[in-house]
């Protein structure tokens, strides 16, 4: 499902000596079966964007359109476009309230009126699709499990929504490498499903490795966006906003700069050692 934005804006407190513009005239697109990544220093809009996405927020000005749906329009069933869209926000474990596993992710489905089988088939799937094993944790209490275990749970309860489109604020925030490197590769298995998925990151990383196209905001704007390997070749610019780019690209930047050549600067391992190959 795509989602096309239009001169959107969106202000804080307005009219008060605390006014803040969060989002100055955003545009651009996500288009069906992409993996796109929202990316900006602290305080870009990031956020509030996000909240935008899926209804949680309204926009003072413009349009966003879900799946030929404008959803900035009065009337606007909005239950039905958070069904659509799935929200994890960061530290999903926090939001984890039932007395077992099962009923927790349980939850959403049993919101839309669904009979009690497909509750169920839901909630088994959702927790296989994240890693969680039904008949070991299902009724346990959230409470007991690890804080990656909670997260996927967590993660568990929207993907049995069956979003079209699952958006991820800062998902991996908290967690080590091995734990990051896992939860990503969930959102790969869940993007290869099907799913349009929307990452906001403060990793590089993961950007270069996951993501088909990257937009860039700065102070509530967007002021870049393209395919990742286009996005990493302005390492000045990157560094500018405070981003960065991928450690490989820094490196092979240094490199660069010391008088190696390269035809483009790789933003993954992979590329690097065929640059070297070549």
């Amino acid at each position: 499902m795509s989602i096309q934005v239009r001169n959107l804006s969106h202000i804080y407190n307005k009219g008060l000596a605390t006014e803040h513009v969060a989002l100055d005239n955003i545009n651009f697109d996500i288009y069906d079966g992409e993996i796109v990544g929202i990316i900006g220093h602290t305080g870009s809009g990031k956020s509030t964007l996000l909240q935008h996405l899926n209804g949680l927020l309204r926009a003072e000005s413009g349009n966003i359109i879900v799946g030929g749906t404008d959803i900035t329009k009065p009337g606007v069933a909005m239950r039905d476009i958070r069904r659509r869209v799935g929200l994890v926000f960061q530290y999903p474990e926090y939001q984890l309230f039932e007395e077992t596993v099962a009923k927790d992710v349980a939850f959403g489905p049993k919101n839309l009126g669904l009979a009690e089988e497909e509750v169920e088939n839901r909630v088994r799937e959702a927790l296989e699709m994240v890693g969680i094993d039904y008949e070991v944790y299902g009724q346990r209490s959230p409470f007991e499990l690890s804080g990656g275990q909670k997260r996927r749970v967590a993660i568990a309860g929207v993907v049995a929504m069956k979003p079209q489109v699952l958006i991820l604020d800062e998902p991996t925030a908290g967690l080590d490498p091995l734990g990051r490197k896992e939860l990503m590769n969930l959102f790969k298995k869940l993007h290869q499903s099907g799913m349009t998925i929307v990452l906001v990151t403060h990793l590089m990383d993961d950007v270069a490795e996951y993501a088909n196209q990257v937009y860039v905001m700065e102070k509530g704007r967007l002021v870049k966006g393209g395919k990742p390997s286009d996005v990493f070749q302005d390492v000045v610019f990157m560094e500018e906003v405070q981003l960065g780019v991928p450690k490989i690209t820094a490196f092979c930047k240094r490199l660069a700069d010391r008088g190696v050549s390269f035809k483009r600067l790789p933003i993954k391992i992979e590329e690097f050692k065929e640059s070297l190959n070549g």
